[in-house]
């Protein structure tokens, strides 16, 4: 929601950004660190903006206990979702797994902060996920894989525009 979720959807933006180069172009070594570039940046306007004097955005305690257990969900989900594509002998199939899962850990996080943007994040991971099962390999896992790092950095940029706005009031 604020500065602090920026860095975790940016990291998550990075792992997807780095498993669509290593899964879907062969890209290997050094060049898969690229991505976490981007995100030590997101990271530390994130860190700049938590140290700006002011009120942070404070989670009601519903939304603290969604946030918690959507993510133990989306933990659980990854888990099974990385072996229901490793045991139907489907790579091609992971990032949009990948993307289906983290989108709708949003949902129920967006319900009950009463959040449109995470409704509006996690419906687009889902609908970049169905595209991403529906095209033809590779370009299905490269739609998911790209789709979802971009939208979680923009979330992360987002998110930490909305908390340096609040701070600054």
């Amino acid at each position: 929601m604020g500065a602090r979720g920026a860095v975790i959807m940016a990291f998550f933006g990075a792992v997807f950004a780095a498993l669509t180069m290593h899964l879907q172009w062969q890209v290997g070594s050094a060049q898969l660190a690229l991505p976490f570039v981007g995100f030590l940046a997101i990271a530390g306007a994130a860190f700049h903006t938590v140290r700006l004097s002011g009120n942070s955005i404070v989670l009601s305690e519903r939304t603290r206990k969604a946030l918690i257990w959507s993510s133990v969900g989306e933990g659980i989900g990854i888990f099974l979702a990385v072996n229901v594509v490793n045991n139907l002998h489907r790579p091609d199939l992971l990032l949009p797994a990948m993307a289906l899962v983290v989108g709708l850990h949003f949902l129920p996080i967006a319900h009950a902060a009463s959040f449109r943007p995470f409704l509006v994040l996690g419906m687009f991971l889902v609908t970049a996920s169905c595209i991403g099962f529906v095209v033809a390999s590779p370009v299905g896992g490269e739609i998911a894989g790209i789709a979802s790092a971009l939208a979680l950095w923009f979330a992360s940029a987002a998110a930490i525009h909305r908390e340096r706005r609040i701070k600054l009031v």
